[in-house]
């Protein structure tokens, strides 16, 4: 891939933080972008100074929502090389949610070596603390400057990086989450299963009234029933049966597809657990919480990791889960899927990409 590098100005490097990362709060020097238009293609692909976008107001994506986004990670190993983990799983979801939003698909090889060149260039912003990553955000976004409800003949895709700690302020201490029947985030045959900011706006209503009920995420159920269990706001969710089966939703078309949750479904079945897509009742899941059938709960993505869940708001009732302590299997996972992410033990399936930093 041709990728012009344009030079830092003087006032235009800045070091990370040492301490007190956030969340995607401070972004490294550099970053990505290349431009697509009918007909020529992807082109004009840079690696430039991080800095605001120039785009008129009646550009489209800020009309009709024709914007798609990934979230990985990149990972400080022992050795002061940087790890990343499963990239190609982002690339290809990248692109099925582009096909979905009617946009461009990009070339995912080249995508993923324009992430390494970035990451390459700015390898001091990847922590060294305990716990911390480099999160990565690619970008699409519809460029046309026009108005009218139909696909855009051009497109913007960047990628920007910020050091982070962990997503959630508690750690690896257990979380609580609210369950909605009254409002949906999205419905089969819809734009579920893609990562576009639309389902993430449809999220936000529910997220404030949760934590105006003392609750850091809500429990998604399916919008026709109101039923089932679909997804938490920031990541999949699973719950564990009798301390050793492990269920989590199906993916019919409304849940996202996450790159995690694809992980723990595979290591867990390396560890030795049982582990089943299966659809999730929550009047009988929460019964099941109640009697001590299902001994654990958590959530799994990539900002979170592995999020152990202690505590189900529902209606007016509140439903502690395994004392409110994080449990052995979330634990086990987390360690061992941290492990390989982190470079700190064998990665037995081939998920881990490494880059190789200058000097180290």
């Amino acid at each position: 891939m041709d990728i012009q590098l344009i030079p830092l100005e003087s006032g235009q490097t800045r070091q990370p933080p040492a301490q007190d990362l956030g969340f995607c709060l401070h972004f490294a020097n550099r970053m990505f972008t290349q431009r697509y238009s009918k007909g020529r293609g992807w082109h004009d692909a840079r690696i430039e100074p991080y800095g605001p976008l120039q785009l008129a107001p009646s550009t489209a994506v800020f009309h009709y929502a024709q914007l798609i986004f990934e979230g990985l990670k990149a990972y400080r190993r022992p050795d002061g090389h940087i790890n990343l983990f499963r990239p190609m799983e982002n690339m290809r979801r990248f692109n099925n949610s582009a096909r979905r939003m009617a946009m461009a698909t990009v070339d995912e090889e080249e995508h993923l070596e324009a992430i390494c060149r970035l990451i390459e260039l700015e390898h001091n912003w990847v922590p060294s603390l305990p716990d911390a990553t480099l999160y990565i955000r690619p970008t699409m976004i519809a460029l046309d400057d026009a108005l009218g409800v139909h696909a855009s003949a051009t497109y913007l895709h960047f990628v920007i990086v910020s050091p982070v700690g962990p997503y959630f302020k508690e750690g690896f201490s257990p979380v609580p989450v609210y369950i909605t029947d009254e409002y949906v985030r999205a419905v089969r045959g819809g734009v579920g299963e893609a990562k576009t900011g639309g389902n993430y706006a449809a999220s936000l209503y529910a997220g404030e009234d949760a934590r105006r009920r003392g609750y850091s995420q809500v429990l998604w159920l399916d919008a026709l029933e109101h039923r089932w269990v679909e997804e938490v706001g920031a990541m999949n969710i699973c719950f564990v049966y009798d301390n050793r089966r492990i269920v989590t939703p199906p993916l019919d078309g409304s849940v996202l597809p996450g790159v995690t949750r694809k992980s723990v479904i595979e290591l867990g079945r390396h560890l030795g657990y049982e582990v089943a897509e299966e659809p999730v009742d929550v009047h009988q899941m929460l019964t099941d919480v109640k009697s001590g059938r299902i001994t654990e709960v958590f959530g799994c993505g990539t900002a979170a990791v592995i999020a152990p869940v202690g505590k189900f708001g529902f209606h007016d009732e509140a439903i502690i889960i395994n004392g409110n302590e994080p449990g052995p299997v979330a634990h086990h996972l987390y360690q061992q899927l941290t492990d390989i992410q982190f470079g700190r033990a064998p990665d037995p399936f081939g998920w881990t990409h490494t880059i190789r930093v200058n000097g180290q």
